[in-house]
């Protein structure tokens, strides 16, 4: 693990799936969703081109020299800075992993936005856990909350959903971002709760803002709010998710990362974006980081015009 690595990241804890080594394919905010809560702020380049965004060997190559040393991994995660969907070269690279470490489980974060394609659900059979999003039914709601490329509709992501249930044989853990005022009306969970149905998930997980999106406006559902969507869905599996686990126990976590941070923030305030840049490290991480010194409150976030800023808390 001699390598500065471009394209994987991590380990980093996270709230679903463990520890987790994370490959970004796509540069920052490569996307087709412009989503109002991203935690990686505003999509630049909105697109549903699919392409070798970043070269898949070299990718391939990265992982090789990590994997190489066995480490202790509950998942290999396609996630990141965009939609992983995006690279055309995620089936191959998904395939070199499970043939040459069959050990380790492969997961995706995705927005489903591209499923649809028969070629993308082809390139995601071989996932172990494949989570895709899907926060509003109703056109209207689809559109606030998303902001998708123009050729997108919620009804096309619905269907590409539906196929991808028909074909693949791993987990679709379904995740719904809840905003309240927007998703979590009676109308909108009824739509959801059919949609729900005919998806047929393993489980649905309820996810909510965790720290400051691309608006400043998103609150967060109170306990009483959540066990009423839970109750209204009423799936078989259905759970809210879960705070992150402690990054001290993690191996492959710098202990200095946190010290670089917090040494920037008290000389500025900084953006993901910022810390991204300074400290050399994928904004996914950085949000990792970001996420601990926020819940023992020695930091703080504020929006401003362009973007979340992260300061010390004086």
């Amino acid at each position: 693990m001699n390598m500065v690595y471009q394209y994987i990241f991590g380990p980093i804890p996270s709230r679903r799936l463990g520890v987790s080594l994370g490959i970004d394919l796509v540069p920052l905010k490569t996307c087709s969703f412009n989503c109002i809560f991203c935690e990686c702020g505003k999509t630049t380049d909105l697109t549903i081109e699919r392409r070798k965004y970043f070269p898949t060997m070299a990718i391939i190559k990265e992982v090789d020299d990590y994997l190489s040393g066995r480490p202790e991994l509950d998942y290999i995660t396609f996630s990141g800075s965009g939609e992983p969907t995006l690279h055309s070269g995620i089936g191959k690279i998904a395939h070199h992993i499970k043939s040459n470490y069959p050990e380790y489980k492969l997961a995706l974060l995705t927005n489903g936005s591209l499923l649809w394609d028969e070629s993308v659900r082809k390139d995601l059979l071989e996932m172990d856990v494949i989570i895709p999003s899907m926060n509003g039914i109703s056109e209207q709601i689809f559109m606030k909350i998303n902001r998708p490329h123009p050729s997108l509709s919620c009804a096309q992501v619905v269907k590409g959903l539906k196929a991808l249930r028909s074909e693949y044989t791993g987990e679709i853990w379904l995740e719904i971002f809840i905003i309240p005022g927007l998703n979590d009306t009676e109308e909108e969970l009824d739509l959801m709760k059919s949609a729900i149905r005919e998806i047929c998930p393993d489980k649905v997980q309820l996810n909510a803002l965790d720290r400051p999106g691309v608006v400043d406006w998103i609150t967060v559902p109170s306990f009483s709010g959540m066990e009423r969507i839970i109750e209204l869905l009423d799936y078989h599996d259905i759970e809210v998710v879960s705070s992150i686990a402690s990054r001290s126990e993690i191996q492959g976590i710098p202990g200095d990362v946190v010290e670089e941070i917090l040494m920037t923030i008290r000389r500025r305030p900084c953006t993901v974006s910022d810390l991204s840049r300074i400290c050399n490290l994928k904004p996914t991480e950085i949000i990792k980081h970001i996420e601990v010194l926020l819940e023992k409150g020695e930091i703080v976030a504020k929006n401003e015009k362009r973007g979340v800023f992260y300061s010390i808390n004086k």
